[in-house]
């Protein structure tokens, strides 16, 4: 195989129109292993490969790129950055921009390697010419500049080099060609910030992240949006949140939710903050949160009961969001009367709103009413049986009919709570108690997508894994769910299957 792939090179070598060659080369190439390909092509040829990418022809252009990309994954990255350094250099400034990316893309794995990065940290023009990148007009570009370059940050040498040479300034230089680049290098610096806190301290010395957190309250109402989104991205590390709590920025957005009463524009970043506390208290503690933040906890309230679909929708995943963990559930249970309006909205919302708010709805319920059989103490089953029956004077009809409409994300929303609570004695109880209940959950006529099997096959197995539903269900409810499981979600009995070939 080596010798054909060497043959075809040779064949491209000479040829003035190498477009149907290349085609051949490509197809070859996809026929071997990857781990065979290293072998398969003797290192001076891929020279014949490079200086076709010198073409105007776009086809001649974008085989060469997807040749190389298939040949280069299959050599170490040491071998590609001594050997064709000069080559990926001039891939950053080439015209097209695949060839950008292809060249990005292996900058990324020499610098991700502890033996071959030193090369790349070596060449200041490779890699100021990578931040370069980052300002590039397509978007794709940008993109993998920005993953590539993240990964200096996996080495003390990459972010000296990154932040303590002239290469910062030429990050800043690139910040200044408009909004839309600054948030492009904001998003790197968010990047590598979050891989350890001595990433964090180098990206905070730079001055950059100071310069991010002024932006919250600047007075650019879209350039504030997108600030609200990356500094939540930044919350996601433990050692970002800290950043943020010294630096005062969980009260800075604390006041810029109390203050958006008051502002005419805030319904466009209202959500951002209110997503922003939402993951701070599923990282941290809901309840510390709540307790800390009451205007969150008050925000999230007052949207759900809003008209605006764009607010509830983030309330509403809010909401399951807290109510997916003990101490939330209990949160949201100390607010008495202002949680049961609000539950009674989901439930409202679920039955007959617009599609998109009854999927989050009922997703939503599913979390609030979620309770791992560990966590199963009297108390909490008597706060998710207290808040089901909230539902509706028969919910279990209320979430039934749901799950029988047309519409497969409903249907499989709805019986996402019934898998909620099958674990849970006092839902086990009413199921048996309602009529034609375990009828329907077996009837595997119902609900034909993938989807839809996977979601009852969900179901099933909750109930099948419970300890107390052998002798809640009865033995003959019981033995039939142990059979379905066993089956699997696909399976088609042999009558419906005669059946459906008479039908055909």
């Amino acid at each position: 195989m080596a010798a054909s792939i060497d043959s075809l090179l040779e064949e491209i070598a000479g040829v003035e129109d190498p477009v149907e060659e290349l085609q051949s080369l490509k197809t070859a190439l996809l026929a071997i292993p990857v781990s065979a390909l290293k072998d398969s092509v003797r290192g001076q040829r891929l020279d014949v490969i490079f200086s076709l990418l010198n073409s105007s022809d776009r086809t001649q252009v974008e085989l060469c790129v997807d040749i190389l990309e298939r040949i280069l994954m299959a050599m170490s990255p040491v071998h590609v950055v001594q050997n064709y350094r000069a080559e990926l250099q001039g891939g950053l400034t080439h015209p097209n921009d695949t060839v950008k990316i292809l060249a990005l893309a292996q900058i990324g794995r020499v610098v991700e390697d502890p033996d071959a990065v030193t090369e790349i940290l070596n060449n200041h023009d490779v890699l100021r010419a990578a931040i370069r990148c980052i300002g590039e007009e397509k978007m794709a570009v940008a993109k993998q500049a920005i993953q590539s370059l993240s990964k200096l940050s996996h080495s003390k040498p990459g972010l000296d080099k990154l932040f303590q040479t002239d290469l910062l300034q030429v990050m800043k230089d690139v910040m200044a060609t408009s909004d839309i680049i600054r948030y492009r290098i904001y998003e790197l610096v968010v990047e590598i910030s979050s891989v350890s806190p001595i990433s964090l301290g180098y990206c905070a010395n730079s001055g950059l992240i100071s310069q991010l957190l002024s932006e919250l309250t600047g007075d650019d109402v879209l350039v504030r949006v997108t600030a609200v989104e990356m500094v939540t991205t930044l919350a996601h590390s433990q050692h970002g949140r800290q950043y943020l709590a010294q630096q005062g920025i969980m009260d800075k957005i604390s006041n810029m939710i109390r203050g958006a009463e008051t502002d005419p524009f805030s319904s466009l970043y209202l959500p951002g903050l209110v997503k922003f506390f939402g993951n701070l208290a599923i990282m941290d503690s809901p309840q510390q949160v709540c307790e800390t933040y009451p205007a969150f906890q008050n925000k999230v309230f007052e949207m759900a009961l809003d008209p605006d679909p764009v607010m509830i929708g983030v309330a509403l995943d809010t909401l399951g969001l807290l109510g997916s963990n003990v101490e939330g559930k209990q949160v949201l249970q100390k607010t008495g009367e202002k949680f049961k309006a609000v539950l009674s909205k989901m439930s409202q919302l679920a039955s007959s709103g617009p599609t998109e708010l009854r999927v989050r709805s009922l997703d939503a319920i599913s979390q609030l009413l979620s309770l791992q059989p560990e966590q199963q103490t009297e108390d909490l089953l008597a706060l998710t049986e207290s808040w089901f029956h909230l539902l509706s004077s028969q919910p279990m009809d209320m979430i039934r009919n749901i799950s029988t409409q047309p519409f497969p994300e409903l249907h499989c929303g709805a019986l996402r709570i019934f898998t909620a609570i099958a674990t849970q004695p006092w839902a086990q109880k009413l199921m048996i108690n309602t009529p034609g209940f375990m009828e329907f959950i077996l009837d595997r006529s119902t609900g034909q997508t993938k989807e839809a099997k996977d979601a009852k096959f969900e179901l099933i197995g909750a109930l099948a894994g419970s300890s107390t539903a052998a002798e809640i269900l009865g033995s003959q409810h019981y033995i039939r769910v142990k059979t379905y499981l066993r089956e699997g979600p696909y399976y088609v009995s042999a009558v419906a299957a005669v059946s459906t070939e008479g039908a055909d």
